[in-house]
């Protein structure tokens, strides 16, 4: 079977994993647990969210964070952001990659966004063309591609009629998420089988989430479809306030102990990544990813 010889990272444990967490950490601890994950060598390290920090108080000091974080040659730090306005914070801020978010169930983004899908996509529009012109890379994040908390069953043409449209906007990537963790490796198949029909695989990433213990069999099932671009969280931190009973994302250390296991190049370091992850436990409490309890260095 012909897998991927490497395997880019997305790391959004900076964003995605405290947006929603209790303990809402400061810029410098922020600082502090994105300059560890860059040590780890990591590729892609989505640092923070441009958003109104009225509905997501963790992200208020997002430009301050991305401003204080020690760049890495070869790692990407991308941001979040929900419109031109957000756009322009990011920007200013030094941002070279950005991100939209929409979804593949209307009752989701309703209340994710307060906006219908279309609306969504229109609110982009802008966004990805100043982006563009600008040279910054667009990445779009599409939740519910598998299941929907409201909708149940979210169908596979509706994914790929989302994934068109924020293409024909000009994003570059997209990613395809399993927001309330009820993918199976059947269902991967199907939906990412449907999008490589019209799209190749180094636009495509999978975003799992392990609620039902599938995550790594889902990204391996990517994998053999020729996926090779992942999301990940440290130490499994991070849920979704939308998706009542969703677990966290998957861990980052669990999907790089199997890709090294299989022989796949990742760039990371897992001993450094672990450490990253102490860093972030320290403050924020116990974390669940597996590989991480299993190669954490107890503390004296």
């Amino acid at each position: 079977m012909n897998l991927p010889a490497r395997v880019t990272v997305v790391e959004v444990g900076p964003r995605d994993g405290l947006q929603n967490h209790p303990a809402n950490l400061d810029s410098d601890s922020r600082i502090a647990f994105i300059n560890a994950l860059s040590r780890a060598g990591l590729p892609v390290i989505e640092v923070g969210a441009f958003v109104s920090p009225k509905w997501v108080p963790q992200m208020a000091d997002s430009d301050r964070v991305l401003e204080g974080i020690q760049r890495r040659e070869g790692t990407r730090y991308p941001v979040l952001v929900p419109n031109e306005k957000g756009l322009d914070r990011a920007l200013a801020a030094g941002a070279k990659e950005v991100a939209v978010f929409t979804a593949a169930s209307e009752t989701f983004n309703r209340k994710n966004t307060n906006a219908t899908i279309a609306e969504s996509i229109e609110r982009f529009r802008p966004v990805a063309k100043r982006a563009r012109e600008q040279g910054v890379r667009v990445r779009g994040y599409v939740s519910t591609c598998f299941g929907c908390p409201y909708e149940g069953f979210v169908e596979p043409d509706a994914v790929r009629n989302v994934v068109a449209r924020l293409d024909d906007i000009g994003v570059d990537e997209f990613s395809i998420g399993d927001t309330i963790g009820v993918a199976h490796p059947g269902s991967v198949e199907t939906v990412m089988g449907l999008l490589l029909r019209e799209w190749p695989a180094d636009r495509l990433a999978l975003h799992a989430h392990d609620t039902r213990g599938t995550a790594l069999a889902n990204c391996y099932r990517a994998l053999t479809l020729g996926i090779a671009i992942f999301d990940t969280s440290a130490g499994g931190l991070g849920g979704c306030p939308y998706a009542p009973g969703a677990a966290g994302n998957l861990a980052t250390e669990d999907l790089v102990y199997m890709l090294h296991g299989l022989g796949i190049a990742t760039g990371v370091d897992l001993d450094i990544l672990v450490e990253a992850g102490m860093i972030l436990e320290s403050v924020v409490g116990p974390l669940p990813g597996r590989a991480y309890q299993a190669l954490r260095k107890p503390v004296s």
